[in-house]
């Protein structure tokens, strides 16, 4: 390989590996958002379930990881560092392949997931009190913001532990439907109303709920497909450089 194409290959390396960087970045801060973010419907999954805890410590390890490799993979690339190029390479292959098995694996137990969200969900809605700041006012965030009420419908909340039991008749404040007459409108909690039937939405905040999902399904998809095309690229230019040095080490050999 000449030497223009070795200076090429060196410094194209190096670009691949700080998108890697950024990109494992990226990933890294989506895990540290899932892990401490209070004002979203993935707020609610993480108090009921180990799971998206679990994911998201994955997901800043994946992240941090893959930034360490995108800076390892930076220096080897510069200073044509043999060892470091191989070492790349290798964490490289393992990362796409765990990257693989997980997608594999989310795949076929999607519809298992969404079973047990609806699970989570409908047990939140029954022991649902008012009081407590993390999951369920996030979900009143979630039902006033996407204008909904319960999983299905409002039905959910006849299930409700403190609506069942009282003597007054209650609704879920975060359903109250804005554009019904009525008197004052609060945020989180448990409303009484007067009338024959609560002021609340009428549909349920499973279809919008899966589409928010969804949606930022696409954009975690989006991230890893674009960082697994980077991971690629990379394997073949750091196994292209780290061939190049070794038939470079070999002509500086002297001859006698």
């Amino acid at each position: 390989m000449g030497k223009g194409c070795i200076t090429v290959t060196k410094y194209f390396l190096f670009l691949f590996n700080l998108l890697f960087f950024i990109f494992g970045a990226l990933i890294m801060g989506f895990g540290l958002w899932v892990l401490f973010d209070n004002q979203s419907f993935i707020a609610v999954l993480q108090e009921s379930s180990d799971t998206v805890k679990v994911a998201s410590y994955i997901l800043i390890g994946v992240g941090s990881l893959s930034m360490a490799m995108g800076f390892f993979g930076c220096i080897g690339a510069i200073y044509e560092i043999r060892c470091l190029l191989g070492l790349y390479f290798t964490c490289l292959l393992l990362i796409l392949v765990a990257q693989v098995t997980a997608g594999v694996l989310i795949y076929f137990q999607r519809d298992r997931l969404k079973y047990e969200m609806s699970n989570i969900i409908k047990g939140m809605i029954i022991n649902y009190t008012g009081q407590n700041k993390t999951t369920e006012h996030t979900w009143d965030y979630i039902q006033r913001t996407m204008k909904c009420c319960g999983w299905t419908g409002p039905g959910n909340w006849s299930e409700n532990l403190w609506i069942k039991n009282s003597t007054q008749k209650l609704y879920s404040c975060s359903c109250r439907n804005d554009t019904l007459p009525g008197t004052h409108i609060e945020q989180v909690g448990l409303c009484e109303y007067l009338a024959q039937d609560p002021p609340v939405y009428e549909t349920g905040c499973a279809t919008n709920v899966e589409k928010w999902l969804l949606d930022n399904c696409g954009i975690i998809l989006g991230i890893c497909v674009g960082v697994a095309v980077v991971e690629l690229l990379g394997m073949i230019l750091s196994m292209c450089l780290c061939k190049s040095v070794v038939q470079e080490d070999y002509t500086k050999v002297p001859k006698y």
